[in-house]
């Protein structure tokens, strides 16, 4: 294989008719960049569907394609890229994936860049020379990362993006009646309660349906032990996120005393964070996303996670489908994986921008098949892309 040529950067922007995780509560508004904070968590969300791609061409010709976050202001990611990350990757053999990561990780490093935009470029950069090394072995991905563990990616319905508890467990009950037997509330949106609506679920669905709940990192300890507690007649396989993402001890401390599993690691890019959070041995599942690490970080993630003993339920959010499909190759040869998160209303909207046959039933993902990420953009993507020089 040859070198790396040239290195181009996109943002993709769908519209959606209502922002991610649901309609706007009550006192939240858009503002005028097209955000809206959710009083949930005071966390910034755009109103799009929006991330990043990459095109990284060789000096033969070939092509890889590599996507990162970029919900919120995504041309910072793409300037860390095109004015500080390309001009170092340029000359370098794709071959060299891992290293390459660690280099360009290290450029920045005593600057106090160990994640957010940095390593979500990052994350797009290893994506596409992965893509490439597969391409060029005539090989889907998976068969470069490892022994396939599994023909199936088992998942899980996340979010029922709906105004009202009611309207709630009608969506969850259609998709119990389609088959799917495991669904996941994002309470930054359970304005109703999120004791009462996790209740409400589970006298809907029955005791054999698997119910989550995401606390979008809202509590403090005290707050989040006594909510495990009130949750605990639910019956609820875990609660995902519910500290803040500083407080590391705070986390520890909490899988410790917590009646329900605690998940966590959404917003973990690296291995070097992990493995603070995974040394006091008290997780129960690890979230690992693809959008943020990256396929070298994903694995290596992974790798930690099995020798704490620790399931993986790798993480899935708004994208183009580019990283959904690297998620679903690594998540096919890692052990202890659980169960891969399935954003029913992105993936179908992603889908649909690719040349693909990556899929999702109730049984669970249907890996993309092909050499590389057997995933490319089709001419419907470009219709909602545009370069970033």
């Amino acid at each position: 294989m040859s070198a790396v040529q040239s290195i181009e950067t996109f943002i993709l922007t769908v519209p959606r008719s209502t922002p991610y995780l649901g309609p706007l509560g009550p006192g939240e508004r858009v503002n005028a960049r097209g955000y809206l904070v959710r009083h949930g968590n005071g966390t910034l969300y755009p109103t799009v569907d929006r991330s990043v791609l990459v095109r990284i061409t060789t000096a033969d010709g070939a092509v890889g394609w590599g996507e990162t976050y970029g919900i919120c202001a995504p041309r910072a990611t793409c300037e860390i890229i095109n004015d500080l990350l390309a001009p170092e990757l340029i000359g370098r053999d794709p071959q060299d994936v891992e290293a390459i990561w660690d280099d360009l990780y290290g450029l920045m490093r005593v600057r106090g860049c160990g994640s957010g935009f940095h390593t979500d470029a990052l994350a797009a950069l290893d994506i596409a020379l992965w893509d490439l090394r597969a391409r060029a072995a005539g090989q889907p991905l998976w068969a470069l990362l490892g022994e396939r563990q599994r023909e199936l990616i088992p998942g899980y319905v996340s979010g029922l993006p709906a105004a009202s508890v009611a309207e709630k467990v009608r969506m969850a009950e259609a998709f119990a009646a389609e088959g799917h037997d495991a669904f996941k509330v994002h309470a930054v949106v359970s304005h109703d309660g999120i004791v009462e609506e996790m209740a409400a679920l589970r006298a809907a669905l029955g005791q054999e349906a698997m119910l989550m709940v995401d606390l979008h990192w809202k509590f403090d300890h005290a707050q989040a032990l006594a909510l495990a507690r009130q949750l605990l007649p639910t019956g609820l396989t875990f609660i995902e996120a519910p500290l803040k993402p500083e407080d590391v001890a705070g986390l520890v401390a909490l899988g410790q005393d917590s009646p329900i599993p605690i998940a966590a690691g959404e917003e973990w890019p690296t291995d070097y964070v992990a493995q603070l959070r995974l040394h006091g041995g008290t997780l129960r599942y690890v979230q690992p996303e693809m959008g943020h690490t990256g396929i070298t970080q994903f694995l290596r993630i992974a790798r930690l996670a099995a020798r704490h003993g620790v399931q993986v339920a790798p993480h899935a959010t708004i994208g183009g489908g580019i990283f959904m499909a690297a998620s679903l190759h690594a998540s096919a040869v890692i052990g202890g994986l659980w169960r891969h998160e399935w954003q029913h209303s992105i993936f179908s909207r992603s889908v649909e921008m690719l040349d693909t046959d990556m899929a999702y039933a109730p049984d669970g993902y249907r890996l993309p098949t092909g050499p590389g990420l057997g995933a490319a953009p089709n001419a419907r993507f470009w219709t909602h892309a545009t370069a970033v020089a």
